[in-house]
């Protein structure tokens, strides 16, 4: 039987890639590659003939799990207004940071805002949600004590 060996990445559709790069740079991330992707193995693997887009890598300085942004040159790319966390599909990526406080301090300068508030859990957790570029929420969440 097969089975899962470990968690490779997270992909998430853009318009515009270099706005999201830059709010991904601000948590922390660091490019690791761009390139165009098209073709028979990329139109079979995603379901859509005679596509092409635009996929950044991006990774945190000490490894881990990868984020890859993707933005469609063709078929072109569609929008939906923004989502809250009770419409049904994926809402958010949540990282454990450390200096949540000082991770948001920065992130307003940039004109990034929260989506509530920031939550404490039971003197374990503080944790926010943040609304980047074109939607994406992003959850960080620091361990207390």
């Amino acid at each position: 039987m097969g089975q899962i060996r470990q968690f490779d990445h997270v992909g998430i559709t853009v318009a515009d890639i270099d706005a999201a790069a830059a709010f991904f740079e601000l948590l922390g991330f660091e490019t690791e590659g761009r390139a165009f992707l098209e073709g028979e193995f990329v139109d079979a693997v995603i379901g859509i003939p005679n596509s092409r887009s635009e996929v950044l890598t991006l990774r945190l300085p000490g490894g881990g799990t990868k984020l890859e942004l993707s933005s469609f040159v063709r078929p072109e790319h569609t929008r939906s207004p923004d989502a809250v966390s009770t419409e049904v599909g994926l809402r958010n990526i949540c990282f454990e940071v450390e200096g949540l406080r000082d991770i948001l301090d920065q992130l307003a300068e940039a004109g990034y805002g929260l989506v509530g508030d920031v939550g404490e859990m039971e003197g374990a957790w503080l944790m926010t949600y943040v609304r980047g570029p074109e939607g994406i929420i992003v959850a960080l969440a620091e361990r207390l004590g």
